[in-house]
Formats: structure tokens, C-alpha cells, sequence
């Protein structure tokens, strides 16, 4: 597969569905689009189309190509805009939506870093507790938490190693002790956080590559993973946090992560999400970098908290 232009003029053809379009299209003559074709059918060693007179479609092998030869030449694109453009200021709109938490407390600051040093930048932010639906609503990329439903969604990892973990108040674990087992919660107070018709009462835990689950109770349940955390604060009982939500909190003294026997939630991934890899722009690129940054000194900043407290 010598020549790039080859494949461009199948991705062509096959969008077009004839050969004089393609060849109008891209300013060709029919005889060239034709050789390009056969001279690309022999280097694969199978038939990409079915031609007659009057019709030309694809073969099975051919629509398999196309999926792939389509995002390869949509990574070289990239590839290449990038390396003309690391200078030039970025511009846009980022169309991004968020879970309420992680947007209130740890996103706006960042973003208000980002836009600054690209002014040319529009934000358009949407927080909530619920996936959005990047097909039909107005959203482009979603920050979320976990591994995405859809498996065609492209996931850009922000924080792989995140994990949920229990923490509660320094007033509240003075009032009614910390528990030292699993079984000890049902004993507390459990702060309960959801979306949509789905409220999680049921607490998975991991340890030594065994899983179990607890069912808790308590007088507060929410759907908006901020209040849940604002409770948690405010000394009403033990919530079950992602630890990146909490990290902030963990380091001020307003929170402190619980150790029950060694259980731990399982990964809990957060990934910057979207449909399709076209979006992946040098905007979105240098977007994720800043995430992945922001992320990373946070972290660090938690490991030197702990260990100054160790000492």
C-alpha cells in the first residue's frame, strides 16, 4: 500500500458510490480512479467492489476496510493539523458536560485556567448527575465517570486509577465512632446518592480479588453527588465518594477517608468521552492534556499531605 492517495480515492468512491462522481469530486479522470482501485484491490489481495454498468458497491471485505481506512486517514488529518498548528491559538466552543461534583468543585477552576491561556475559547457547560446523550443533545464531549455503555464512544483517560471510597467528617466520627468492618455500617448513618430511577443503596467493595456488597440505610438520599457531599461535610453520616470528587476535601481536613478492614471499591475510571474521533481537534487534545495535569498535581498534592500527617 505505496501510495496514500489510493486510499483517499477509495474512501471517495465509496462515499460518492461511482466512479466519474469520485472522479469529479477530486478533480480526476475516470481511467485514474479506476487504476488507483485495482492497483489498491492487488496490494490488499481482495475485491473492494462489486462493479457493473450502471452500479458499484461494496464488497463485505470492502465495508470492513472502509470503517478502518476511514479513522486511519482521520488520524494522519489530525496528525498532521497538529503539527502545523502547535503555534497557532487555539479557538472553538467546547461543548462539554460534566457530573455536578467533579464540574462544581474541581472543573470550574480549571476551565477558568484553560480559557485563559486560550482566550479565543468558548465553553458551553453542562453539569449533572445523569449521562448525557451526546447523540442528541448539544454536547460533544462528556467527562464520566466509569467504563462508557456505548462501546463505539471514544474514551480518553483522565484518572484510570480513580476508585469510590467511604469518608465522612472529623465531627462526625467523633460523635458515632468510625466502623471496622463492613457489617458496621448498617450501624451508620449512609448518605445515598443516585441518577435517574436508580438510587444506590447496595455498596460493592473489593478486596484481594474478591468482591461483596452491603446494604446500607439512611435518613438523607439525593441525587446530586455535590449535596451528598456537602452533607458528608456538614457531619450527617458516611458517604461513598469518588476519591478524585473528594481529594480537595481530604486535603483541607473537611473530610476523612475511612479504612474498613481493607475493602476498597473497585476502579472507577474517569474518562473524557466522545462520539466520534473527527472531535479529537487540537483544541480537544490540548483540553485533555490540561485535565490529565490538573488531575496528576492534585494527586500528588494528596500523597505529600499524607505522608506530612504520617511524619
Amino acid at each position: 500500500m505505496k501510495n496514500l492517495h489510493d486510499l483517499r480515492i477509495f474512501c471517495e468512491t465509496a462515499q460518492q458510490g461511482s466512479l466519474s462522481a469520485c472522479a469529479r469530486k477530486m478533480d480526476l479522470s475516470p481511467a485514474v480512479v479506476s487504476a488507483s482501485l485495482k492497483r489498491l484491490e492487488a496490494d490488499l489481495g481482495v475485491l473492494l467492489f462489486i462493479r457493473s454498468t450502471r452500479n458499484l458497491r461494496l464488497t463485505q471485505k470492502g465495508e470492513q476496510f472502509l470503517r478502518y481506512c476511514t479513522d486511519a486517514l482521520a488520524i494522519l488529518d489530525e496528525a498532521t493539523t497538529q503539527m502545523h498548528s502547535e503555534d497557532a491559538e487555539l479557538s472553538g466552543v467546547i461543548q462539554l458536560s460534566a457530573p455536578s461534583d467533579l464540574g462544581r468543585n474541581l472543573l470550574l477552576p480549571w476551565l477558568d485556567e484553560f480559557m485563559a491561556l486560550h482566550q479565543k475559547l468558548e465553553i458551553r457547560l453542562q453539569l449533572s448527575d445523569s449521562p448525557a446523550d451526546l447523540y442528541s443533545q448539544p454536547v460533544d464531549l462528556a467527562l464520566r465517570y466509569g467504563k462508557p455503555k456505548d462501546s463505539g464512544f471514544i474514551a480518553i483517560p483522565i484518572a484510570p486509577d480513580n476508585v469510590p471510597v467511604l469518608c465522612a467528617s472529623p465531627s462526625y466520627i467523633e460523635h458515632f465512632g468510625s466502623p471496622k468492618t463492613l457489617q458496621e455500617l448498617t450501624q451508620h448513618n449512609c448518605l445515598c446518592h443516585g441518577h435517574n430511577d436508580t438510587l444506590h443503596t447496595r455498596w460493592v467493595f473489593n478486596k484481594d480479588n474478591k468482591n461483596t456488597s452491603i446494604d446500607v440505610t439512611g435518613n438523607r438520599q439525593c441525587k446530586d453527588g455535590d449535596i451528598t457531599r456537602k452533607w458528608a461535610i456538614a457531619g450527617k453520616g458516611i458517604a461513598r465518594k469518588s476519591h478524585l470528587d473528594i481529594v480537595q476535601d481530604l486535603i483541607q481536613g473537611r473530610l476523612i477517608e475511612l479504612d474498613v478492614d481493607g475493602w476498597q471499591g473497585e476502579t472507577f475510571p474517569l474518562n473524557l468521552i466522545c462520539a466520534e474521533r473527527r472531535l479529537l481537534s487540537p483544541t480537544v487534545n490540548a483540553f485533555k492534556i490540561h485535565l490529565q495535569q490538573k488531575v496528576a498535581a492534585l494527586l500528588t498534592q494528596l500523597g505529600r499531605n499524607k505522608l506530612t500527617m504520617k511524619a
